[in-house]
């Protein structure tokens, strides 16, 4: 299927976050939301599959482009969009030894310039007393020392995936449960206010105030069905990128589907400046 690489869209862009929790296991479940909620551009995490065996086929039927930087088994995100990048990058720069599958870039070119697009997976963190939790925060501070690099280009930039930070208490159902937990810790909370400091928007925090608003249900203990979720699917907004924001949407009826992930879609919408 041929793919132009330049954006033209008569309303609206839609640019999507979604923890996936296994490619192959939800391929299902993904492809019918993409065909439901028809984003142009859609940032997946945690897609546990080697690039080689990521069902991209099925995807591309749909008439979506597929980037992939992958690992076995864990790990792994991916850039699905409707319109051929021109550029991808790989990997989060500042740490040659990092092996782990947890960045990906696109850039587009636009009517009215560059769009560009990160998917990304931060680590979890837990059990704190162990080494997970140094390299949590230390992918945060490359996180951030890249992000505040790319902000001197003054272009649409979007970091969207699961960033494993609950914000603030109302980010959580039961805050008390997570105070002792690498999500939740003062440290990781700085690091990520760090990041909106910079100038980056949380595109659901700038358009509401809202509590009870989760992106991540749990699999044990009822936890869907008492809504007792966290909100932790981020899109971050340069601030051209946040000029440009329309709405923001959680797509929180995927968690009711059969052998849903864990975590739901976070959709937002730019105002057509491209």
């Amino acid at each position: 299927m041929p793919f132009s690489s330049q954006f033209s869209i008569p309303n609206a862009m839609k640019i999507a976050t979604w923890n996936i929790n296994g490619v192959k296991a939800r391929i299902d479940n993904l492809l019918h939301w993409l065909e439901e909620s028809s984003p142009d551009i859609a940032c997946l995490q945690e897609i546990k599959s080697v690039d080689e065996l990521f069902p991209r086929m099925e995807i591309e039927a749909l008439g979506y482009h597929v980037e992939t930087h992958g690992q076995k088994g864990f790990n792994g995100v991916a850039i699905l969009s409707k319109k051929t990048p021109d550029e991808v990058t790989r990997g989060l720069p500042g740490d040659d030894s990092d092996e782990q599958s947890r960045f990906i870039q696109a850039q587009f070119s636009t009517d009215q310039g560059v769009l560009r697009v990160v998917s990304l997976y931060l680590p979890n963190g837990n059990p704190v007393d162990t080494e997970k939790y140094p390299y949590k925060l230390s992918w945060m501070k490359r996180l951030n020392s890249w992000a505040e690099e790319q902000l001197a280009l003054e272009e649409p930039l979007i970091l969207a995936g699961d960033y494993n930070i609950i914000p603030e208490p109302k980010d959580a159902e039961t805050p008390a449960a997570w105070v002792n937990d690498a999500l939740f810790l003062r440290t990781s909370r700085v690091l990520f206010r760090e990041l909106e400091n910079l100038g980056f928007s949380d595109a659901f925090r700038a358009t509401t105030d809202a509590d009870k608003s989760y992106s991540f249900w749990d699999y044990q203990a009822g936890a869907w069905q008492k809504n007792n979720g966290i909100r932790i699917d981020h899109l971050m907004l340069s601030p051209e990128a946040a000029d440009l924001l329309e709405t923001v949407d959680i797509e929180k009826h995927t968690r009711g589907w059969e052998k849903p992930s864990d975590h739901v879609p976070v959709v937002i919408t730019l105002k057509n400046a491209f």
